[in-house]
């Protein structure tokens, strides 16, 4: 059997597309480089103080004590499991709300107002509210939690339905689907790859908040580690603490995106 020849403009696109791929790898790793030299140098020359910018040798000490102290991955997994919950509420709540919301034209007239009101309310604004409520420990920050996110998930579901082409509808009438069939068969999948991006950047928002939260409302966690830091005027850890939030924050969010993939909403995400 004679294998067909690959063709030059295959070779060349495949060239490509391993080129971009480098380079997408590569351009993120000289930025973090410049920065992490920049640091350093500033530090060399003692541009601030000590005290008012640790080295990256300080923190990286700091790091290495945290760890074997087990402070660090204690804080960890405390935060990732209040993050976890209160998101996992509110995305619970505000998905369905926010599609009945986009179905119910009424509805959305007598509710959309209150819901926007929440929405650009600070959720630290509900702290004292949230401390007297539930005292300290991980509700209270779970609370914050759900009301950072909750909003803006409903908000963006609804908006998300009104942008459903009204053919959709007339097909599903077509087949006579209605209530949860109409739901399942055509508004949740149809919604489904803005809903993805709304969950993460409401993920954002709740990543945010969890450290104001830990910071007056738990005794331990990410949050609290900052506050522990400030108050013992350790920036070395606290830079510690601020690098591990980041790098947390950036693979999750990686996860996340990775329900784009998904065939049923790859097609929301192809130009």
């Amino acid at each position: 059997m004679i294998k067909p020849k690959t063709s030059e403009s295959q070779l060349a696109s495949v060239a490509m597309r391993k080129g971009s791929a480098t380079l997408r790898f590569l351009l993120p790793v000289i930025v973090i480089l410049c920065v992490l030299l920049l640091w350093f140098f500033i530090s060399y020359i003692n541009l601030f103080p000590a005290y008012a910018l640790p080295s990256p040798v300080a923190v990286l000490k700091s790091f290495k004590e945290e760890m074997l102290a087990g402070r660090l991955v204690n804080d960890i997994i405390a935060s990732l499991w209040r993050v976890a919950v209160g998101f996992v509420i509110a995305a619970t709540f505000g998905i369905p709300v926010g599609l009945w919301l986009g179905q119910h034209l009424y509805a959305k007239q007598a509710f959309v107002p209150m819901l926007n009101f929440f929405r650009f309310l600070s959720p630290l604004a509900w702290i004292p509210f949230a401390i007297l409520w539930f005292h300290i420990g991980d509700k209270p920050a779970i609370f914050l939690l759900f009301m950072a996110t909750f909003f803006p998930l409903a908000l963006a579901t609804m908006s998300a339905v009104a942008t459903i082409p009204s053919i959709y509808f007339r097909v599903a009438k077509d087949y006579n689907y209605k209530g949860i069939e109409l739901l399942t068969k055509v508004t949740f999948p149809a919604v489904l790859p803005q809903v993805i991006t709304a969950l993460r950047v409401s993920y954002g928002i709740a990543w945010v908040v969890i450290v104001a939260a830990e910071m007056v409302g738990c005794q331990d966690g990410l949050g609290y580690g900052i506050w522990e830091a400030r108050n013992g005027l350790r920036l070395d850890s606290a830079v510690c603490y601020m690098i591990v939030i980041g790098v947390l924050g950036m693979g999750i969010d990686r996860l996340l995106a990775q329900l784009t993939k998904l065939p049923n909403v790859r097609w929301g995400y192809e130009r």
